[in-house]
């Protein structure tokens, strides 16, 4: 069987996906955490922290395609719509209370200097959350849309993609003055933090996860879940993926593009934290990187019978929640801002290895507990 092929329920490529963020976030938060000033001033750190700019696109990207995923089958048990909202919102404020639950634990591990403002930081999980939960109210609009009775399921199938396409399209539209000239100032900062990442300090700040843009990634990779599973991309899935990476691609070079022009749009214009432009050059990474992974799980990884990138993938949460404090938290392995790029690449390594390990554990004792349940 290939690796391309569902698994126990799963899609391989979209678990090396989730993998392959992982080590990414490892790399970001590791050299962030750990190099020194003078290191920080280097071409090695920049690069490093260019690649941080993708882990966060490919967790929501990827939540929205599996969202689709979840949602068509639900669907196909002829469920009403009403019943899948519920079922997918509620999911989606799984997610958002485990966030919450994070920023508790931050906290009190961090007892004494952590600032009780902490507790309402916008972080992944956070938007992730209400991502999913604002999702599962778009498919719900998607089914609830009366459309002539002529073509209804081929017409609604692609309301599931058009609507979601455009959603994405408009927040990352929206993000720039969200940010900027038309803040929601008379929210409370901690529901602004979530339009627009403010929290406590009076302007928004690009280190936080505000759903714009963030969201829009979700959106996207939700657009992209119905498409494939269209019958069509089905029935031709590896011409589908070579095609994402050739729009991929277009993106990319649209993005630069329209960055390039004379003259803007938006009276406030940030390339790096607010455009729509590099919102669309990172969108076009995402389909290049899902078209050279479902290429490297069905050709090159086929028939590998262990790989930690799918392991990882399969338990991104854990490693997320549980590298944290070996990086920033209490029971950081390097001291803070204090080390060279060659000892904080070996502490890289380390953590790399031991959230492998934590990842097979993990998957080790679900096999089990399976395997009990099934005698």
């Amino acid at each position: 069987m290939s690796l391309a092929t569902p698994i126990k329920g799963r899609l391989a490529y979209l678990d090396w996906m989730r993998g392959l963020a992982c080590l990414l976030m490892f790399q970001t938060h590791c050299y962030d955490s750990w190099l020194s000033p003078s290191a920080r001033r280097s071409t090695f750190f920049m690069w490093s922290q260019m690649g941080g700019t993708l882990p966060a696109p490919l967790f929501l990207f990827l939540a929205g395609i599996s969202f689709a995923l979840v949602t068509d089958k639900l669907l196909r048990r002829d469920l009403a719509p009403a019943a899948i909202a519920r079922t997918t919102i509620r999911r989606g404020a799984e997610i958002l209370g485990l966030g919450l639950l994070f920023r508790l634990q931050q906290y009190v591990f961090n007892w004494r200097w952590a600032p009780l403002t902490d507790l309402l930081r916008v972080d992944i999980l956070n938007t992730i959350g209400v991502s999913m939960m604002l999702m599962g109210a778009a498919c719900w609009i998607c089914a609830a849309v009366p459309l002539p009775s002529a073509k209804e399921g081929q017409r609604r199938r692609g309301l599931y993609i058009v609507f979601p396409l455009a959603v994405a399209t408009a927040i990352s539209l929206l993000t720039p003055p969200l940010w900027t000239t038309h803040r929601l100032r008379w929210l409370p900062w901690p529901l602004e933090s979530y339009i627009n990442g403010v929290h406590t300090f009076g302007a928004p700040k690009g280190w936080f996860f505000p759903i714009f843009p963030w969201m829009g990634f979700a959106f996207a990779g939700l657009a992209l879940g119905f498409f494939l599973l269209d019958d069509w991309a089905k029935r031709h899935e590896a011409a589908v993926f070579g095609l994402a990476g050739l729009l991929g691609a277009g993106c990319i070079v649209l993005g630069r593009w329209c960055d390039q022009r004379p003259g803007q749009f938006y009276a406030v214009y940030s390339f790096w934290t607010t455009s729509p432009e590099f919102f669309l050059i990172r969108v076009g990474m995402l389909l290049l990187i899902l078209m050279v992974v479902y290429g490297w799980c069905r050709w090159g990884a086929a028939g590998w019978k262990y790989s930690p990138l799918l392991q990882l993938g399969q338990t991104s949460l854990l490693v997320y929640w549980v590298h944290i404090e070996f990086v920033y938290g209490r029971m950081i392995i390097l001291p803070s801002h204090g080390n060279s790029i060659t000892r904080a690449s070996l502490g890289l390594l380390f953590i790399a290895v031991f959230m492998m390990v934590v990842a097979a554990i993990r998957i080790g004792m679900k096999n089990r507990k399976l395997q009990i349940s099934n005698l």
